[in-house]
């Protein structure tokens, strides 16, 4: 059994979510938790297939957790090295995210704000 998916991970994957709804779909004994789960998940999907690559594996991130992405994000395609010193250790990481941010759609898991990057 996959584990419950829930609105407070950092990022998730549209393959586990849409594993779980598989999962939870063929459950014939989900109590009344999971099905709140499966129905959370299923608007979740509903609104982000559309916007992006779903099916082929998006991370959705979470609004709290944009930022750090953000910033591990420069540091995998090499804009940073993550050893700066002055002035580049001033990055300012709140208006990086904001210009990040243009290239994703903002979606609601269950009244949690996640972003999901837009094809």
């Amino acid at each position: 059994m996959t584990n419950e998916i829930s609105n407070t991970e950092d990022m998730i994957d549209s393959r586990d979510i849409i594993a779980r709804i598989a999962e939870l779909v063929d459950d014939e004994d989900r109590d009344e938790d999971e099905t709140q789960e499966l129905e959370a998940l299923q608007a979740l999907e509903q609104e982000a297939e559309d916007c992006c690559e779903w099916n082929d594996g998006e991370a959705l991130i979470a609004d709290h957790h944009f930022e750090k992405y953000a910033q591990e994000l420069a540091e995998d395609i090499g804009a940073i090295n993550g050893a700066e010193s002055w002035p580049l250790n001033h990055i300012d990481w709140e208006g990086a995210c904001r210009d990040l941010k243009f290239d994703y759609t903002q979606v609601d898991f269950d009244g949690a704000t996640y972003w999901v990057r837009s094809s």
